[in-house]
């Protein structure tokens, strides 16, 4: 049997998607893009339109652009939109959700939803990833995750309580409407100093949601981790160790 991990109620995972709806300049500064592998095996050949749903501040976006495809990128949030309409004034932004894109019919060649899907409704945004594809199209799915098989990563997870943990058998939860459910694997580092690291603490829906007595114990945690029983410097640069999780099914 396939495992597929605990389930988020609707409740908790709109409350927890609703963190991110602030903050779009900080988290367009700290959080990671993606690798060209990646991005590379997600994109059929022939591809001409792309739907970037949760596109939040356009870090996959980026990638599509680069590829000289026509992007329209959806999401909820308009800050983080704002910041994706200064950076990638070629890119179509549309507010709205996975589950509601507001686009027409068989209109895209492939549809990406980065770093969002498990704060979607599956069901819903399955059915309507399906309506806005042409024949043929194809769901893409992508999530960046710190490497905690590294011991010293591991750690770092767990004090930011990023809830990192590649499962090898797991598989996001897609709809009827697909199939060939099929994933890659990249593994890649993002350079990043010891204050990056604690910024990029801060935008982690844990960090987000937290009273300031939580937030502070996080970040004292973390400078006593990279700073003392590390021994790193301050203007020491890490290579903070990623894996890209890659999925792909195609419309029925």
């Amino acid at each position: 049997m396939e495992h597929r991990g605990p389930r988020m109620d609707d409740d908790r995972r709109r409350d927890f998607g609703r963190s991110f709806e602030q903050g779009g300049e900080h988290y367009e500064r700290i959080r990671p893009g993606y690798p060209d592998d990646a991005v590379d095996w997600l994109v059929p050949a022939g591809t001409r339109d792309v739907a970037d749903l949760g596109a939040g501040t356009g870090k996959y976006t980026e990638q599509l652009l680069r590829r000289g495809l026509r992007v329209t990128a959806v999401d909820p949030s308009a800050d983080m939109l704002a910041q994706l309409r200064q950076k990638y004034p070629e890119a179509a932004v549309l507010l709205g959700t996975a589950e509601q894109t507001g686009l027409a019919d068989a209109s895209f060649d492939l549809v990406t939803v980065a770093q969002a899907w498990h704060w979607v409704d599956a069901a819903a945004a399955s059915t309507e990833a399906a309506r806005i594809l042409r024949p043929g199209g194809v769901l893409g799915l992508v999530w960046n995750q710190m490497d905690v098989s590294i011991p010293w990563v591991h750690r770092l997870s767990r004090i930011m309580h990023a809830g990192d943990v590649y499962k090898p058998h797991s598989r996001p939860d897609v709809g009827g409407e697909f199939t060939g459910l099929e994933n890659h694997l990249t593994r890649w580092t993002d350079p990043l100093q010891p204050a990056d690291l604690m910024e990029l603490a801060k935008s982690r829906s844990y960090y987000l949601r937290a009273n300031e007595q939580t937030r502070a114990k996080v970040l004292a945690n973390l400078d006593w981790y990279l700073h003392e029983h590390l021994g790193h410097d301050p203007s020491a640069v890490l290579q903070l160790p990623y894996l890209t999780l890659s999925w792909r099914a195609f419309k029925r």
